[in-house]
Formats: C-alpha cells, structure tokens, sequence
C-alpha cells in the first residue's frame, strides 16, 4: 500500500496507534523527472491510524473520534507523538508531527466489517478518510456489497472492503481522483487482495525503506 507506518502508544498518545507516511506520485504525473532518486517520484502524505478489533461491526463512532483526532492534530499544529526510543533514533520520526504542512490522511483498520452507517460518516467528512477491512486470519471476511447493505453474514471466499471518501480519492479530493483502489482476485479463485491504481495503472508499492527489487538490483 506504499505506507511507512510506525505503531504509537502511551498515556499522550492521543487515540492514535499507527502514524507515518503514505508515498503517492506527485498530481502531474505518475513518476516525475525531476524528484530526487531516493523518493522514486512520490510525495509523503501524512497518515494517522486507528486500530480496532471487535466482534461486531464497525460503527460510526470511531470515524467520529479519528475525525475528532485529526482535527486536534491539525489545530495543535506541531506534535511530538511517543515513539520508542528504538523507532526515532537520530529523530527520524519527529519530522511527521514538526511539518504541518503536509497533508494529513485518516487510516481506520477493523478486523470486523463497516457499517453502512460508518461508510456514510467518512463520506460526509471533510477529512480525508481511508476505511480498511482486515477480517482475522481464521474469520471469513464479508464482502463489499453486503458491508455497503449493513449484513453481518459471514460468506466463504469472499473478500474484506476498503473505502476512500470523497475528501480523499474525490475529484475535488486530496488526490483529485487520480487514485482508486481494486480488489484483485487470484485465478485460482483465492481471496485476492487490494492494490492501489493511479490514473487506470496499477501503482507499484514503494516506500523508501523498501524500494522495488527491480530498483535495488540497478
């Protein structure tokens, strides 16, 4: 998903478990000449997380306490966020709460599905959201439509759901809807998995600690 996230925790973590950097292309072109080798043509959005693992759907009350979140981030401006000493050496990570200027995502992970009600929250959001269902290893996910109709069965094969509102992958978004996100099946009939397309091609993941294999052999 081109995500650097590291997981934060502590009495002044302020309800956040994950913050880091999401690598997109720049908005003019899917790579661009001109950037530096070392970031392969992808600016850093900022990204903040929720992490939350219940037995029954999602409901709307976390979108609105990352939403709420996000927006005290945004108003406090700088921010020093609780890292272990072994995940910030050198200060590595106090650049993501030092520039406020970089635009900030909502990343809300559930092992359980959304409800309809949850979808419809972060779409009325003026806060760029990123909604990912990721069902525990031994459940058997829910798919789209039946997350979207609010139905808690359980159907084999089916995939999780990611959802991006409009503030986010909306043509008058974050990312001018250049951005969307396809689920991609095996042809052996297995779950397949996400995988971000920008501009109807499919965007390679890179972060700038694991750069494609094709790029570290050159």
């Amino acid at each position: 998903m081109s995500m650097s996230l590291k997981r934060v925790g502590g009495k002044e973590d302020g309800g956040v478990d994950l913050v880091g950097w999401w690598w997109l292309p720049h908005e003019t072109s899917s790579t661009s000449s001109s950037s530096p080798p070392s970031t392969a043509g992808r600016r850093r959005l900022r990204v903040i997380g929720q992490c939350k693992a219940e037995k029954k759907k999602m409901g709307p009350n976390y979108v609105r306490e990352l939403e709420g979140v996000s927006y005290g981030l945004l108003a406090r401006g700088p921010t020093v966020f609780p890292f272990p000493s072994s995940d910030n050496e050198n200060g590595a990570w106090t650049e993501f709460g030092q520039d406020s200027s970089i635009p900030l995502v909502a990343l809300l992970i559930s092992q359980s599905a959304f409800t309809k009600s949850t979808i419809l929250r972060a779409h009325s959001s003026s806060i760029p959201f990123f909604l990912l269902h990721l069902p525990s290893v031994e459940g058997t996910p829910v798919n789209v439509e039946e997350a979207e109709d609010g139905d808690s069965r359980d159907v084999a094969g089916n995939l999780g759901s990611v959802y991006c509102n409009s503030a986010l992958s909306g043509m008058q978004g974050l990312l001018k809807g250049y951005m969307e996100v396809r689920w991609e099946r095996h042809f052996s009939g297995e779950s397949g998995r996400p995988a971000l397309w920008w501009k109807d091609k499919r965007l390679q993941s890179w972060t700038p600690d694991h750069p494609p294999l094709v790029e570290r052999m050159g």
